[in-house]
């Protein structure tokens, strides 16, 4: 019952790792414009590029590996990893609930996105964090 909250999480990560796979390719899923994802999102006019969207994909994969403690590597390593994946995790939830995402990506000002970003995006991490080293 304990490893739950951690595979939970590796799904989790791993689905928006999908999503962001997706956006690679062009998909604006699940928004009907590119413009609509952009601010929504990421808080910009703008999507990021392919090769941008393809290399949060594979952070995303790596993190949901670690969390999960797939058998690569030697497990102190692996622990170390999802330490880290926390971190990151808990650092990008802190400073969105401060509001100021656009530290962390430049350029994410977008009205809807500060207000998703407070209300949902930022406490999603911070649970993931906690979740990831449970």
């Amino acid at each position: 019952m304990r490893l739950v909250p951690r595979y939970l999480t590796s799904g989790a990560l791993a689905a928006i790792g999908s999503i962001h796979v997706a956006w690679g390719f062009g998909s604006s899923f699940p928004f009907r414009t590119h413009t609509e994802l952009a601010e929504t999102v990421i808080g910009s006019e703008v999507v990021p590029s392919a090769a941008a969207c393809h290399a949060v994909a594979v952070a995303l994969f790596v993190a949901s590996g670690l969390v999960a403690d797939l058998p690569v590597g030697p497990r102190p390593l692996r622990r170390v990893g999802r330490v880290v994946v926390a971190g990151v995790l808990a650092a990008r939830g802190v400073v969105g609930l401060c509001g100021r995402t656009d530290l962390l990506s430049p350029g994410s000002t977008a009205t809807r996105f500060r207000t998703l970003d407070r209300r949902f995006y930022s406490p999603l991490c911070l649970i993931l964090a906690v979740c990831a080293v449970r």
